[in-house]
């Protein structure tokens, strides 16, 4: 930090730009006002980033019967067939298939191709794998822009009130969503152009056009109501971006938190869906460490809204928290969640306030992802004058009182009495809107079997190579040791995919106790049946794992006609990847894949039905692999096929067997189900051991 600033340009921050007007927008009803009412005064340009978007979504529940309608998407198409120069543009992640009947479905069909010219919608890939684009921006003519953690999705809107089974507060499919919390910058000035600039630069890596600017506007369109408590300000801007096609690694939001905890003295809060960054924990832990330091206020979600992000997500907390707790020996940690009544709001929000001195609110979550491996988009204020310090205090105090169910100049009046934020908030705690101490504690049992937040919740892209050298030993020879270690793979590979797709909607909404009510709706879905075959030819096509594809298709689908669409897309997926070996060859793929696709190759093509049997049940090479190499070896399409068919009938039944008795466990858990679990796993092990060796024999 140079001359005591904490925002540094190149540093931590991409950009330090003025703007005339900046307002803290609390909770979805406030945001998608405010949004509406810029929207509808948009003249050259919109773009909207996101990680997703759903055009169902009202923006305001009194707008049905304006001219406009009452849905994103029915206004977008209204705004350009209004103004003829106005020409909107949506960019957001290109999403993993398993969201496929989560989302909005053909939603580049309802904000794309039923709609105006000028309306254009794309979806981004452009990310190392395993990543996604979570920036979260709305730029309008670059003159306004929106920066926070709110998409224009489902389950985002709620009031400040947060009141329980508010009739308001039901999804685009009309059903009830918990208390949602959330935050979002509107400025102008220069930040907007700049944030223009950003969002024509994701446009031109995604699609390849460039898009030219707008001419310059005579005023900010400031939206209606809104009143800025920030005036002539200068506002920070800082990314996250992954090192991609020759482009450099961007890790501003990583050094702008360092850098904001090293400078607070007196009173560090935040409010975070996540809590699992190391580079973050480790600041605040030597920040708690110290004689004298700044009280530590964190304000986080009872727990993660999907059921796999508490056994995975959830755990890296807790870890986070007990490492937190013990450097706390001062006192000055405290970690709440906030409810009201007996239902906890869902705490989406990305907060940071260093005393009075910086405001930062953005995309960023307090993950490792976030710094390194997703794309993010922060934006803070650094207070210069008096007035911007009241600023700050005012947003935080706001967010309190709002916490606490208590007036914002009882907050205000708590922090002047006690000094200490954690004795001016446990003086207001209590009523029947506060915020409550958060333990954050996991089974050991789940503890245990949950790897390091590398694997979790990574910082940079995990490709193949490095879970290999992380976690593997060279595989010369299909041995005993070497299956157990594949195996072991597959369970961190099954981790790795519940992080990287993480939080679905699974993200905030596969709630436990609506997870039978998801899969039925994926049951019954018309296209569940193409969509299942599709995901199992990509799956071939991309080497990934059959035994993950097999399990989560009898999880999602039940055991028969999980089993069904499994055997099916798994032959499917066989012929597929066979065909191509056909298509390529045996010499090219040898010289492609080297010496031991070759003896692979060479032992086959001598061979027949029960040598493809073999290796269905005792697999020397990936599924995949096995499938390419037998085309190419121009192995009889019948032994093939037959093989593959009798060699895969024995897992899938134990697959299906063991996922139905392990799922009804976790349903209805106790000694005899989780008994019923293990001898059934070591049955289906002892089958499998049995008919290998009488395979062994046979082959000798």
């Amino acid at each position: 930090m140079e001359h005591g600033s904490i925002l540094v340009p190149g540093r931590n921050c991409w950009r330090v730009e003025a703007v005339r007007q900046a307002e803290v927008l609390v909770d979805g009803a406030a945001y998608f006002a405010a949004l509406r009412s810029a929207l509808e005064q948009a003249r050259d340009s919109i773009f909207i980033l996101g990680w997703d978007i759903d055009s169902r979504v009202r923006l305001s529940h009194d707008s049905a019967g304006t001219e406009s309608g009452g849905s994103l998407g029915a206004l977008l198409d209204w705004l350009v067939r209004r103004h003829r120069r106005l020409h909107t543009r949506i960019l957001v992640w290109d999403f993993a298939m398993i969201y496929t009947l989560e989302r909005e479905w053909l939603s580049a069909y309802q904000l794309g191709w039923k709609t105006h010219r000028r309306l254009e919608f794309r979806r981004d890939a452009c990310h190392p794998a395993g990543a996604s684009h979570h920036q979260k921006v709305v730029v309008i003519d670059d003159c306004l822009a929106f920066v926070g953690g709110f998409d224009l999705t489902r389950w985002r809107w709620d009031t400040r009130e947060h009141r329980p089974g508010d009739p308001r507060r039901i999804d685009t499919e009309g059903r009830a969503y918990p208390p949602f919390h959330d935050l979002e910058w509107v400025v102008d000035g220069d930040a907007a152009a700049a944030l223009g600039a950003l969002a024509r630069e994701r446009w031109r890596r995604a699609t390849g056009q460039r898009v030219r600017g707008p001419a310059p506007a005579q005023f900010a369109r400031w939206p209606e109501n809104i009143e800025p408590r920030f005036r002539d300000v200068k506002i920070g801007i800082a990314r996250t971006e992954p090192e991609l096609d020759g482009n450099d690694a961007v890790r501003e939001v990583g050094a702008l938190y360092v850098d904001s905890i090293e400078a607070a003295r007196r009173f560090i809060y935040v409010e975070n869906q996540f809590l699992t960054s190391k580079l973050v924990t480790d600041r605040l832990v030597q920040s708690l460490e110290r004689q004298v330091g700044p009280e530590v206020i964190l304000i986080l979600p009872k727990e993660s809204g999907g059921w796999l992000e508490r056994k995975t997500m959830d755990v890296l907390r807790a870890r986070a928290l007990g490492r937190l707790r013990a450097a706390d020996k001062h006192g000055r940690l405290r970690v709440y969640f906030p409810a009201v009544g007996d239902q906890a709001v869902n705490v989406h929000a990305k907060v940071m306030v260093a005393d009075e001195q910086l405001l930062r609110i953005g995309s960023s979550n307090l993950s490792n992802r976030s710094m390194g491996l997703d794309t993010e988009c922060d934006l803070a204020i650094e207070a210069l004058r008096g007035e911007d310090c009241e600023a700050i205090a005012n947003v935080r105090n706001g967010l309190l009182a709002e916490h606490l169910g208590v007036e914002q100049a009882a907050v205000a009046a708590a922090l002047r009495e006690h000094g200490s934020p954690a004795s001016a908030i446990d003086a207001l705690r209590g009523g029947p809107r506060t915020l409550h101490d958060l333990q954050g504690l996991v089974p050991e049992y789940i503890d245990r079997q949950v790897p390091d937040s590398a694997v979790i919740d990574p910082e940079q892209p995990l490709n193949a190579e490095r879970l290999s050298t992380r976690y593997l030993r060279p595989e010369q020879r299909a041995s005993a040791r070497h299956r157990g270690a594949r195996y072991a793979a597959i369970v961190i590979a099954l981790l790795l995919v519940a992080a990287a797709w993480r939080w679905t909607p699974l993200r905030e909404y596969a709630q436990i106790d609506d997870v039978q009510r998801w899969l039925h709706r994926i049951q019954g879905h018309p296209l569940a049946p193409a969509v299942v075959m599709v995901a199992y030819l990509a799956a071939g096509l991309v080497a990934f794992p059959i035994t993950l594809m097999v399990g989560a298709t009898v999880v999602i689908f039940g055991p028969w006609v999980g089993f069904l669409y499994a055997l099916v897309g798994s032959l499917l997926s066989a012929v597929a990847t066979y065909a191509l070996g056909q298509y390529l060859g045996a010499g090219p793929l040898e010289r492609f894949a080297g010496p031991r696709i070759a003896r692979l190759s060479g032992w086959l093509v001598h061979q027949g039905l029960l040598t493809v049997l073999a290796l269905r049940i005792v697999p020397v090479a990936p599924f995949t692999v096995v499938n390419v190499v037998a085309g190419a070896s121009r192995i009889r399409f019948l032994d093939f096929f037959l093989g593959t068919l009798l060699g895969m009938l024995p897992g899938l039944v134990g697959i299906a067997l063991f996922v139905d008795r392990l799922i009804a466990a976790l349903r209805d858990p106790g000694w005899i189900a989780y008994a019923t679990v293990v001898a059934l796993g070591v049955m289906i092990a002892a089958a499998l051991v049995l008919l290998r060796r009488w395979l062994g024999d046979r082959g000798s």
